[in-house]
């Protein structure tokens, strides 16, 4: 049976909430391997909304079992909120259809504090953190003096990470200005929630194995995107883990060989989030008709979303990174009614032409996109569940992007609703 992993391969909010949903009702566990709450996911199944940050996509799905690895940190009282939110929507969450990893490293109030104290003071260099202090924690994960969701079950433990914690934080905090952390209060906080979060704790890397072995079918969930990857994306305004689909393997506790295929969720043109470098993006009526027919607002921020037309050189990239095996490009009915659409397909700068985008972030700040143009369609695409139902001009445009990014279309999505979506090639068939 084939394991897939699902990445996002341009700046986030690409759909991989739907892609992810899609696939889990073939799948037999749904693993999130990075990130924090500051990713959203937005289904819609049966005309119901869900919107998730922390728990995996499968969470809504009867009979899977849903992970939250190592890679990913943790806002305990985020995961508890959003569990009692889907609770109420009728989702059935237990310790059965819901694993935590031992060795998950937790979001702490200080971090959001500090994320937030930092960027102020950062004035004009703040890089557009969400405030939800995944940045500090994986910080502290690096500087090992994290407490981890294991340290919850022992005082004695907790004492000893707490020790440590804050003799870096009280003394940054001074630095900052900030008062010195409560210990008191966050220790009381951190026992107080202990036991509703350590009933799902669980060895997951042996769990995982253990479903391998059995010949279960597992999907890796990634958050955000490629571009913003710590090490390979539009640093320093990148998140704070590693996005790419080898993050799957590390953030679980799996070998690399655990991965059969590598799914990259693209959308038909291009959006971001926040500060940072975007060649192709529209300053025009078309950016501002593409954010309002793709309702490009952040699930989690509700921050409106920057737009341009699609660049065939990031995904290209991206694709590379993370060893893509197939994308499925997502929004294609946002594009309806444009008579003809624009593809980035190279950059000028300096007054050369370029086949990527370069690390340097001065460099970033200086290309151009160098673009192609090809016809529109006036008819539909919104709800296709075959080629057939797509217009021409609408294939064309598919095609074109497969040549660009060297790279096959194994799905197609239409619609938010998991149905519209046409599959090319199988994930799961290895």
């Amino acid at each position: 049976m084939a394991n897939v992993v699902v990445v996002g391969a341009q700046w986030g909010d690409e759909g991989k909430g739907k892609i992810v949903d899609w696939l889990s009702e073939r799948a037999d566990v749904i693993a999130r391997f990075q990130g924090g709450h500051n990713a959203g996911h937005t289904l819609v199944i049966d005309g119901v909304t869900y919107k998730l940050s922390l728990l995996p996509s499968g969470i809504v799905r009867s009979g899977k079992l849903s992970v939250i690895g190592n890679g990913v940190v943790l806002d305990p009282w985020a995961l508890i909120a959003e569990i009692g939110k889907l609770r109420a929507q009728g989702v059935e969450i237990s310790p059965e259809s819901l694993l935590i990893a031992e060795n998950t490293p937790l979001i702490l109030p200080l971090h959001q504090n500090l994320d937030l104290i930092r960027e102020e003071a950062a004035g004009k260099a703040k890089i557009g953190t969400t405030g939800r202090g995944i940045g500090p924690a994986y910080e502290d994960k690096v500087g090992r003096r994290s407490i981890r969701v294991a340290d919850l079950a022992d005082e004695a433990t907790l004492d000893t990470r707490l020790d440590r914690l804050l003799a870096h934080h009280d003394a940054l905090r001074k630095g900052l200005g900030a008062e010195p952390v409560d210990r008191a209060e966050l220790r009381a906080k951190l026992l107080e929630i202990a036991p509703q979060i350590l009933p799902y704790a669980a060895p997951v890397w042996k769990e995982l194995a253990e479903a391998r072995a059995a010949g279960k079918r597992i999907l890796f969930e990634g958050a955000q995107g490629a571009l913003l990857d710590i090490d390979f994306g539009t640093y320093p305004y990148v998140t704070s883990s590693n996005t790419l689909a080898g993050m799957a393997a590390t953030g679980t506790g799996m070998g690399p060989g655990a991965v059969d295929f590598v799914l990259g969720i693209v959308k038909a043109y291009t959006t971001r989030v926040g500060q940072g470098p975007f060649p192709a993006e529209l300053h025009d009526e078309d950016g501002e008709r593409l954010g309002v027919r793709g309702h490009e607002f952040g699930t989690v921020t509700g921050r409106k979303r920057r737009c341009g037309w699609f660049d065939a050189v990031l995904v290209r990239q991206t694709c590379t990174t993370s060893g893509v095996n197939g994308i499925a490009l997502t929004k294609l009915d946002v594009l309806d009614g444009f008579e003809e659409l624009k593809i980035c397909v190279a950059y000028e700068l300096d007054g050369k032409r370029i086949d990527h985008l370069p690390m340097a972030a001065a460099l970033q700040e200086r290309v151009k996109p160098i673009y192609e143009t090809v016809p529109g369609w006036s008819e539909t695409t919104a709800g296709a569940r075959s080629w057939a139902e797509l217009p021409a001009a609408a294939i064309k445009y598919v095609r074109r992007i497969e040549e660009l990014i060297q790279c096959p279309v194994a799905l197609l999505s239409t619609s938010p609703e998991r149905e519209d979506t046409i599959l090319v090639t199988d994930p799961f068939a290895g």
